[in-house]
């Protein structure tokens, strides 16, 4: 598939503003974030901006964004339509979270509520957005079921990872997130090697004889191309990662979306002040072009059963 740039911007920004509004939420309601409204205001307007940024972004992959809204409506059906209702509604308990905090300076009796209901509504947004590829049965490697869990760590460690270095200058060495950065960078890791793992090897259930009904009849292969030319068909859904290219591409991602912030934050708990500091801050920047690569490869890799049209052997 053609990887569109402004879906990847989406994926990508909303899911660290998600899983950075998540975790706040949670801390903040468990009483393990400083009360600090400077370092509330930085934390929740970069989870917001984030969130926003991506939304808005993504109407650029629509060929009439002036329609955009009439995707809402869909909601029994449509992850897409269910995603886009979910984004909106996480705004109402997302407000009343910075009201209790920035505002109010409250986090007792029902305040805590808006933090928990901020997180739910983040995860439910970001799963949500998974499902908009997990339910496309004619991409196989996005119809499976790692894609769900693969989304959904990729947010939380993101989010972790920023939340732990904007806390850095207000209270450094919080056991607690950083307990959160290793669990989730290590379940996010394994989970995505197993997932590469699973679609590397899947033979793949369709071929032209399933495609056009002929099973009975042996090898199949058409006589004369669909088309004597490009066609949006190929340009978007025939789009073909070198195989060398998508190997150092994964090792890339392996580094820096895993290897290094990891290694980082523990040099960050192993040191204080500015070394401290920079580790905890590089470790933020290398898990987000990690998590672009991985993203970008993730759209790339994929294969559309379409292109059993146009030459593809199995899908």
């Amino acid at each position: 598939m053609h990887p569109a740039y402004s879906v990847i911007f989406l994926t990508t920004a909303t899911g660290a503003g998600y899983g950075l509004l998540a975790l706040l939420g949670v801390l903040r309601a468990i009483d393990h974030l400083p009360h600090d409204r400077t370092f509330g205001v930085i934390v929740l307007g970069l989870a917001l901006a984030l969130i926003t940024a991506g939304l808005l972004v993504s109407t650029a992959h629509l060929g009439r964004p002036e329609r955009s809204w009439r995707a809402f409506s869909q909601w029994r059906s449509s992850w897409l339509s269910r995603e886009g209702v979910l984004a909106v509604v996480t705004y109402g308990p997302a407000l009343l979270f910075a009201l209790s905090w920035l505002i109010l300076q409250r986090n007792d009796g029902l305040w805590p509520l808006a933090g928990w209901a901020a997180a739910g509504f983040s995860v439910a947004t970001v799963y949500s957005t998974s499902m908009i590829y997990r339910s496309l049965a004619a991409i196989p490697r996005w119809h499976h079921p790692l894609v769900a869990p693969v989304y959904l760590l990729m947010a939380l460690a993101t989010g972790a990872v920023w939340l732990n270095a904007m806390l850095m200058p207000f209270a450094p060495g919080n056991e607690v997130l950083q307990a959160v950065c290793f669990a989730a960078l290590a379940a996010a890791w394994l989970v995505k090697i197993a997932y590469w793992r699973a679609i590397d090897s899947a033979v793949g259930d369709s071929s032209s004889a399933s495609a056009t009904g002929l099973t009975g009849f042996g090898q199949v292969r058409p006589l004369d191309p669909p088309h004597v030319q490009d066609n949006y068909l190929l340009k978007e859904m025939g789009y073909v990662v070198a195989r060398k290219h998508s190997a150092k591409l994964r090792r890339l991602t392996h580094l820096l979306a895993f290897l290094a912030p990891l290694v980082l934050i523990i040099i960050q708990t192993a040191t204080s002040g500015p070394a401290s500091l920079a580790a905890a801050a590089l470790a933020a920047i290398a898990i987000s072009f990690g998590v672009v690569i991985e993203r970008w490869l993730f759209f790339a890799e994929a294969q559309h059963k379409v292109m059993l049209y146009y030459g593809a052997d199995r899908i």
